[in-house]
């Protein structure tokens, strides 16, 4: 096991901007396509499958250097939940993909991140993967661009980009990521992905699931249902947990692709979160569903002493930034 380390530093290239702003483009285009099929949405994880209430309660004694920004007390602050699918389009719950798990933790007043005023709010955006599939941005906007193109257009842009053989493993590999099985979002690990500050630190995020939670074989045709019914019966806690970078070669910044060996950097348990029991299914409830889909929820959304690092999470400023005025939500 390694020592948390402040030497952390991200590499940020001169064409950034002109690079992250061209892909907001890109995105944007896709998302105006599959608005006109579907109607207005996110570009990414378009389809919500629930939206929830919940409480993040700040745990006492932490250890000395877990105790930054948010976390510097103990606390309860309410939350916001946005359970979602990763597709850009509506498409059944029976069907592969990524699932996304986000937080925005609310009564806030803390310099944000984006260094224009306070911010009111912290999200975290989790996906049930422990990686993102692409070191860098580049590579996962020319993916995502090209699946949105169809079939023929992504085969061919695999065989140009990676040439046979490279192309052959990436479609494993994406094989694999879609094809990984899920057994809902009561039992189901969630991570960040992509590293963020803390404060002078940097850290992944890492949701764990209640441990007395079972699987339910039916949920798979409605990842959202399987909340509902748990939530009628009982409280959903969950254990937030952090991972401390130690050094770039073990803990990388700028390669989102690259696991952190938690052998080196254990998750250590910062707060908890809870779901409680509510009804779901009243008027009441599906205007909260309505106001759940209708706000932001983005990782630049976020104290200053929980920055977005590396290069993925530098690109996501710009294309959620565009995402979110696509369906007017800013």
């Amino acid at each position: 096991m390694k020592p948390a380390s402040v030497n952390w530093k991200e590499d940020i290239a001169a064409d950034e901007e002109t690079r992250f702003t061209g892909y907001a483009k890109q995105f944007e285009a896709i998302q105006q396509e599959n608005s006109k099929l579907f109607g207005k949405g996110r570009t990414l994880h378009r389809k919500q499958l629930l939206g929830m209430k919940a409480k993040l309660e700040v745990l006492p004694d932490l250890p000395e250097h877990a105790k930054q920004g948010l976390f510097a007390k103990s606390g309860i602050y309410e939350s916001l939940i946005r359970l979602s699918s990763g597709s850009m389009k509506i498409q059944p719950d029976s069907k592969g993909d990524i699932r996304g798990f986000a937080i925005k933790i609310l009564g806030l007043n803390s310099p944000g991140a984006l260094g224009n005023g306070n911010a009111t709010a912290q999200d975290f955006l989790f996906i049930n993967l422990e990686t993102f599939s692409s070191p860098k941005s580049d590579e996962f906007v020319g993916l995502v661009t090209a699946v949105a193109k169809g079939g023929g257009a992504l085969l061919k842009y695999l065989f140009t980009t990676y040439g046979f053989l490279g192309a052959i493993s990436r479609i494993r590999k994406a094989a694999a990521t879609f094809n990984k099985p899920f057994s809902g979002f009561a039992t189901e690990r969630f991570y960040s992905a992509a590293p963020i500050s803390w404060g002078p630190y940097a850290v992944r995020v890492r949701l764990l699931p209640p441990e007395n939670q079972i699987p339910s074989k039916d949920a798979l045709n409605h990842w959202g249902l399987d909340m509902k019914t748990r939530l009628t019966q009982e409280s959903l806690v969950y254990s937030f947990q952090v991972q401390f970078f130690t050094d770039e070669t073990t803990t990388p910044i700028e390669d989102a692709s690259k696991n952190w060996v938690e052998s080196e950097s254990p998750y250590i348990t910062v707060a908890r979160l809870t779901i409680p029991r509510q009804e779901l299914g009243s008027q009441e409830a599906m205007a909260f569903q309505a106001k759940v889909e209708e706000a932001v929820f983005d990782p630049w959304e976020a104290l200053l002493e929980h920055r977005p690092l590396g290069d993925v999470m530098r690109a996501r400023k710009y294309v959620y930034l565009t995402s979110q005025k696509g369906r007017g939500a800013v």
